[in-house]
């Protein structure tokens, strides 16, 4: 099958690593591996970090004025594909390219990864709120990533357009990369990876920072991967004697990082399911992460993991002390990860995953093609 791809939050070379971008490349990877066709029918960004009418407005005459050139194109090239697909839109982020193209070619709109806050129905983000639901009005199946927003996305949509897609990822670069176990009498080693930009990632850090601050009487050394603008600030929060600052390692390093640790510490502030977990647990790490939003649905808590309530570091300094305190769980909720990992959220799982998806779109627009209009 021919499948147009966007993802009006960040295009998929977008230079800045993040967990948008790596979930991404993974559903094209696993569209790819599912025996489609996949074409990235635009780099167009629509999004913004700020809002007013004005602004966005704008941005949905640059996003129709592309639409309109890449269906001219096609028609041009004589390419038809046969679905739609977009890839993260909310409000800051909405999507006007997928569905012109998708009502000018009479082909089905799917959407993965979808978040929706009635509180920007007014406001500064009206426009982009309302661009965003008019999408979702138009997508013949939409697939939340997690719990929490496939309940806020039931208000609008009805059952049989809504479902969740778990995350996923290709394990296999981890499976190549064996543990490097630690030696007896060396303190366990945990590592912590986010970019370092003010707002919710600062907010973990600072989290992690005071979680670690009461631990000082245990023995521990914590690697950090990240960079950005406040990596000077974050850096100056944790002891120079028991961190060690690695910067951004490039996505291809990030396996054998991981080998060299033992538990990823994440407070997880504000993450809509936090990548990193899934990779840690593939790498066959313990976690100590923050319960938040999509978190639980990645990392089996007393199991995989310990989860603590989102910004509440004496529960997370609590947990991690566990952790700390029995070596022999950490090895256990290691290996308990990467089985989990491997049997809910591989690649091979997210293909069928998607492709059930992809055949539930076809039906749903088959559907409302024929159906009576009112």
């Amino acid at each position: 099958m021919r499948i147009a791809f966007t993802a009006p939050m960040k295009p998929l070379d977008d230079p800045q690593p993040s967990g948008d971008r790596t979930t991404g490349r993974q559903i094209v990877a696993a569209l790819t591996a599912g025996g489609h066709e996949v074409r990235t029918a635009s780099r167009f960004r629509a999004w913004r970090s700020e809002g007013g009418v004005a602004a966005q407005e704008e941005v949905e005459r640059q996003a129709l004025t592309e639409a309109t050139r890449i269906g001219d194109e096609w028609a041009r090239e004589g390419y038809r594909p046969d679905l739609f697909l977009t890839y993260h839109l909310y409000h800051k982020a909405p999507d006007w390219i997928g569905p012109a193209l998708a009502d000018r070619f009479g082909i089905p709109y799917v959407v993965i990864e979808a978040s929706r806050a009635p509180k920007r129905r007014t406001g500064d983000w009206a426009h982009g709120f309302a661009a965003a639901d008019a999408a979702l009005a138009r997508a013949d199946m939409v697939a939340a990533l997690h719990r929490a927003d496939h309940a806020c996305l039931a208000e609008v949509l009805p059952e049989e357009r809504l479902t969740i897609l778990p995350p996923f990822l290709d394990t296999s670069a981890f499976a190549s990369h064996p543990r490097i176990e630690r030696a007896p009498g060396t303190p366990p080693r945990l590592l912590a990876v986010g970019m370092m930009r003010e707002g919710a990632k600062e907010q973990s850090y600072r989290l992690l920072a005071q979680a670690l601050s009461r631990l000082s009487h245990l023995p521990w050394t914590l690697t950090i991967a990240g960079d950005g603008p406040r990596r000077a600030a974050i850096e100056a929060l944790f002891p120079a004697t028991r961190c060690s600052f690695a910067g951004l390692v490039p996505e291809r390093e990030m396996p054998a990082l991981y080998a060299r640790h033992d538990v990823l510490v994440w407070p997880a502030i504000r993450e809509a399911f936090g990548f990193v977990f899934l990779e840690a647990q593939a790498a066959e790490l313990a976690v100590v992460g923050g319960d938040a939003f999509g978190v639980p649905d990645v990392v089996a808590d007393g199991q995989s993991g310990l989860l603590s309530p989102e910004g509440d570091s004496t529960a997370f300094a609590a947990n991690l002390e566990t952790l700390l305190a029995a070596p022999e769980r950490i090895a256990r909720f290691g290996a308990a990860g990467r089985a989990y990992v491997t049997a809910h959220h591989g690649l091979a799982s997210g293909t069928a995953r998607l492709n059930a998806l992809i055949e539930t779109a076809l039906r749903n627009r088959a559907g409302r093609a024929t159906a009576p209009r009112s």
